[in-house]
């Protein structure tokens, strides 16, 4: 086996273990990232999210996290779910369906990188699922998975948007995937649908002022000026996914361990109001719903009802 055939037996196993794409780009410091996640901060856009302005040397650079890095293994998860919630129930951004994505992909990229072990030799590295200071959607951009929308997010040519990413950051030289083509053209959608305007212009999100912001980082009261802007959002938010006409292309995720759970598709407006700790604590124990936690989701529950008239709850 040459290194030249490494690629493939990667994306080959990716593939087997139920990762739906697979790129690989070569560890560097990523300069033109550096340039503009510099400007977000510097501009406040991250908001109180000050985990954001530590380790930058670290996010924009894989080596500074694996000593002798010379490869990143992009991979993403579809998480589209085959149900959806109740129609009057307060919404749950879709990828928090069902168990936390991180439990589930980071025993998927341990298994990866024992096959790939097994398979190509030994292999040194770190997996990663949304929890380091790695900028994971510039990686796949490199990597040639997908173009990074006008929302700021991933983008696939055949599935859309609705993807967990992931990487292996690995000590071993591999053949770098071509990024591919920019396919938003003159779209706008995403930009005129944020409620709260956070799309400030193309690929560039305020964070302060995103609904997901708001529902899961911000843990103190949530602004009034934002009364009636939530859209019924009480965890995470959609919009700008929702109305990407790439996400037409959508289809249903195949991994059980991240099917809907039953009791989060059924719960009425009614059922949200009343939940109580206990029946939180039961229900949405490995969910990612636990991030903000209980009080806070109760508020974000209050906060995304009061503007919207209550009706007859089922």
């Amino acid at each position: 086996m040459t290194s030249g055939e490494y690629p493939a037996i990667i994306k080959d196993e990716a593939r087997k273990l139920g990762f739906d794409a697979c790129g690989i780009s070569k560890a560097c410091f990523l300069e033109e990232e550096a340039l503009h996640f510099e400007s977000w901060l510097k501009n406040g856009m991250h908001g109180k999210m000050h985990y954001m302005e530590r380790n930058m040397e670290k996010r924009l650079d894989p080596r500074l996290l694996v000593p002798d890095a010379k490869s990143v293994i992009s991979l993403s998860m579809n998480y589209y779910p085959r149900k959806n919630q109740n129609s009057n129930a307060p919404s749950i951004s879709k990828y928090a369906y069902g168990t936390d994505y991180h439990f589930v992909i980071k025993e998927k990229l341990k298994a990866l990188l024992e096959i790939l072990n097994e398979k190509i030799g030994e292999i040194h590295g770190r997996a990663f699922v949304d929890s380091a200071p790695v900028a994971e959607r510039a990686w796949a951009a490199k990597s040639g998975m997908g173009w990074i929308g006008k929302n700021s997010l991933l983008i696939t040519p055949s599935k859309g948007s609705f993807y967990f990413l992931a990487e292996l950051i690995v000590d071993i030289e591999l053949e770098p995937d071509l990024p591919i083509k920019d396919y938003c053209g003159t779209c706008t959608r995403c930009i005129d649908a944020c409620p709260t305007q956070a799309i400030v212009e193309p690929r560039i999100v305020d964070g302060s002022r995103c609904i997901s912001y708001y529902t899961i980082e911000l843990k103190e009261a949530i602004p009034d000026e934002m009364e009636g802007k939530m859209n019924s959002w009480a965890f995470g938010c959609d919009i700008c996914q929702d109305v990407c006409p790439w996400n037409s292309f959508a289809t249903p995720h195949e991994e059980k361990a991240l099917e809907a759970k039953p009791e989060l598709i059924k719960m009425n407006r009614g059922e949200w109001m009343e939940l109580t700790e206990e029946v939180f604590a039961k229900t949405f124990y490995d969910s990612p719903l636990q991030r903000p936690g209980f009080e806070n989701i109760k508020r974000n529950i209050r906060f995304a009802t009061s503007s919207q008239p209550s009706g007859t709850l089922p």
